[in-house]
């Protein structure tokens, strides 16, 4: 009985802010007619998207609370009002979200009020009725759960009127991942950047500016002291072969050419062979009927080099296993070690690099990594063979 006396005051509670929000409506039905006035009159159209801003505040709110009591959240789907004011006023008239909270609007201000006042009479009828049925019969209550369902049918009304259209729904959640994967890739881009900078200036920058000053020095005592002048033409022999050691190390973290001379299974076989660890691989095909686009292996190649890296430092594990399959959506990898597990993205940029390269090409990762092993990270990359 105490359970569905909280449950009921819980439920009438979210009736009646949703009352409010219906006198609310009210006031905003006047606001929108007043508003829609001026519009036609030309002189209050800079009041429109404002109006429908206020409104979309008022729609948001609402699905919040039905979000709270159902725990499922109400998609929104809008289109952005910017730009000049008679882009603003065509984009508040031309979207359907508009439209969708408006119809919610009147409806909501009917029925917020009668589900409470309904509520309201179940209340009080039921606090009798239940407390000797339930309290004297030891009966479970009968009316007292009717408010819950009550506020069930708010949300389910609500959900229905202000939640897009199946296809807007699927449309605005591709556009948030689509959101998400972009920052990701320009975050990532940035590093890559950041990266390229950092060796070049600690690297090849270096050896340069060394040869530069050795090759000076050489050109001083060419005349008075040749044998010093060889010597340093010597040195600048050798920093100019470390500056292109240097260089061509950066150049294979841009785009290893080891890709492009015996393709991503001959290259993942070469990372294989140099890594601390007894690593296998399985080629399942993938280049059976053409390679992939030089992005999806270059974006494979460094997630495989990052997973083996990450299990011969971090894993304690002995040996890893590579498998690459061709599939008809695209090109899926699989990279599995030995080691203890525990993997977390939150410690490192590894996986979280390895997160933003694979979704710049709308693919996605999944991580296993249990404590105490193993360690899995399946990939799929989207491509046209």
């Amino acid at each position: 009985m105490k359970g569905a006396v909280r449950q009921a005051g819980r439920a009438l509670a979210y009736l009646a802010v949703g009352a409010a929000v219906a006198v609310a409506s009210y006031l905003f039905i006047a606001l929108a007619l007043f508003t829609a006035v001026l519009t036609l009159l030309v002189v209050g159209a800079g009041v429109l998207p404002e109006t429908v801003l206020l409104l979309r505040r008022v729609a948001t709110f609402k699905r919040r609370r039905v979000a709270e009591w159902t725990g499922r959240e109400i998609p929104e789907a809008y289109v952005p009002l910017n730009g000049p004011l008679r882009e603003r006023v065509r984009a508040a008239l031309g979207d359907p979200g508009t439209w969708r909270d408006l119809r919610w609007l009147v409806a909501h201000f009917v029925y917020g009020w009668l589900l409470l006042y309904a509520a309201l009479l179940v209340l009080c009828v039921g606090a009798v009725v239940d407390g000797l049925w339930s309290g004297v019969l030891r009966r479970p209550p009968v009316l007292l759960p009717v408010v819950s369902r009550l506020a069930d049918l708010d949300a389910h009304w609500s959900r229905t009127l202000l939640g897009p259209a199946p296809g807007a729904e699927r449309l605005a959640a591709r556009v948030t991942e689509l959101t998400e994967s972009r920052a990701g890739a320009v975050a990532a881009h940035g590093a890559e950047l950041r990266r390229i900078e950092r060796d070049l200036h600690d690297g090849a920058q270096a050896r340069l500016v060394a040869l530069s000053m050795r090759i000076g020095l050489a050109r001083r005592a060419h005349d008075t002291d040749p044998e010093a002048a060889r010597r340093l033409l010597d040195d600048a022999q050798d920093q100019a072969e470390a500056a292109l050691a240097e260089l061509r190390h950066v150049v294979r973290g841009i785009h290893p050419p080891i890709l492009t001379d015996r393709g991503l299974v001959g290259a993942v076989r070469a990372l294989a062979a140099g890594s601390g660890l007894d690593v296998a691989v399985h080629d399942d095909g993938v280049e059976a009927g053409g390679r992939a686009p030089a992005a999806v292996e270059a974006a494979a190649y460094f997630v495989i080099a990052e997973a083996l890296t990450n299990a011969a430092k971090h894993s304690d594990g002995t040996s890893a296993d590579v498998r690459l399959t061709r599939g008809k959506a695209g090109l899926r990898l699989r990279v599995a070690d030995t080691g203890r597990g525990g993997a977390d993205e939150r410690g490192g940029s590894g996986l979280l690099g390895m997160r933003r390269r694979v979704a710049a090409l709308d693919g996605n990762v999944r991580v296993s990594s249990p404590v105490g092993g193993p360690t899995v990270i399946e990939v799929e990359l989207p491509c046209v063979w």
